[in-house]
């Protein structure tokens, strides 16, 4: 057998052994992530609260409590977040949002919002769900005729 099969036969079976891997770290993750959601929707609640500001901040500088930034590992404190910034009740808080949602909430408006902790879910109107926006298209979707 030629050394440049060998060489090719290796480095197969290297990457399928990787791909083994990655399927079943994945499939953890997933299970993982599948029942923190299903503890969070468990503890949801609906507020009531009005918006003051929201932006994409880094962690550390988002004047959370400071037991969140104690259990984020230490690699995340750096990274963006998006932060609302809301006054539910008398109380003035900062809030972390869901990336889905975050362009969707609206500016110096009273909104009620699905929250569990610190952490917006979902948004609800005071009849039903915000509107989303269009998506943007792209930029060949805009030559195309539309029927």
């Amino acid at each position: 057998m030629p050394v440049a099969a060998k060489v090719a036969l290796i480095v197969v079976a290297v990457l399928v052994v990787l791909l083994i891997v990655l399927v079943i770290v994945g499939r953890n993750l997933q299970k993982k992530q599948e029942a923190s959601s299903g503890q969070m929707e468990a503890m949801a609640q609906t507020m009531s609260m009005l918006v003051i500001d929201k932006k994409m901040m880094k962690l550390k500088d988002a004047n959370l409590p400071k037991i969140v930034l104690e259990q984020t590992p230490k690699y995340l404190r750096g990274s963006k977040v998006p932060v609302v910034k809301v006054k539910a009740g008398p109380n003035i808080m900062n809030l972390i949002s869901d990336a889905k949602i975050f362009d969707q909430i609206p500016i110096k408006t009273e909104i009620k919002a699905k929250v569990s902790g610190i952490y917006i879910m979902e948004i609800l109107g005071s009849r039903g769900k915000v509107k989303e926006e269009p998506k943007k298209k792209g930029f060949l979707d805009r030559f195309k005729k539309e029927k």
